[in-house]
């Protein structure tokens, strides 16, 4: 029976950088004879982070979040799936508000508060953490390893993939007022001359992890 990968894309823009690497890690996960299901948490009904209802605590729910809104079929396909690849961009120093109330529902539920086993998953899947940013790629490490730790010790091994100093617009030239904090021809070309790399990079890391036993 073929592997079930879930993606989950939290930012808005479709067809720009996160869009574009999590279809990348999508093909490269069916490369390797995996399914994929696709969620974009922008285009989902309502949710929220984790309300603190602490209805995870309990022993008949454990390990499953409780509240069933927009984002319990994202939680859902997670709890089923045999992998999980989630890309984000990077929004004022962090990934966007759409991954967090994901981040906070998939992670809280799994945690016990208990000193000898802080985790209740007993089936842990491997996790491709994929970040866009127009910043460096070695802006934001700190950050990412703090999120690949908690990954790794709540859902289960972790990878992440940077892909920094992003093309935001096809033409820069069009806003109301110059963006000169960024060289939008160096930024072209290197959207030519890297990204492609890139992309190719988040089809081989999509085809590991589906390859990857836990």
């Amino acid at each position: 029976m073929s592997k079930k990968i879930v993606i989950v894309n939290a930012g808005p823009r479709k067809g720009w950088n996160t869009d574009t690497l999590l279809k990348e890690a999508a093909r490269g996960a069916e490369s390797a004879g995996a399914s994929t299901e696709r969620f974009n948490l922008f285009e989902l009904p309502k949710y929220t982070g984790c309300i603190s209802c602490f209805g995870c605590k309990r022993e008949r729910n454990k390990g499953r979040c409780i509240v069933r809104d927009g984002l319990a079929p994202v939680l859902d396909a997670v709890w089923e799936a045999d992998g999980l690849i989630i890309g984000s961009p990077n929004y004022l120093g962090d990934l966007t508000a759409s991954f967090r109330a994901f981040y906070e529902r998939l992670i809280f539920q799994n945690l016990t508060y208990n000193r000898e086993t802080p985790s209740c998953n007993d089936r842990p899947i491997p996790v491709l953490l994929i970040m866009t940013s127009n910043a460096p790629d070695t802006a934001y490490l700190d950050l990412l390893e703090n999120y690949r730790q908690v990954l790794s010790g709540f859902v289960g091994p972790a990878r992440i993939f940077v892909s920094g100093d992003t093309l935001q617009l096809k033409d820069y030239g069009k806003t109301d007022w110059p963006w000169s904090l960024f060289d939008p021809e160096a930024k072209k070309v290197r959207h030519e001359t890297v990204f492609p790399g890139e992309c190719l990079a988040a089809f081989e890391a999509g085809a590991a992890l589906a390859a990857e036993e836990a």
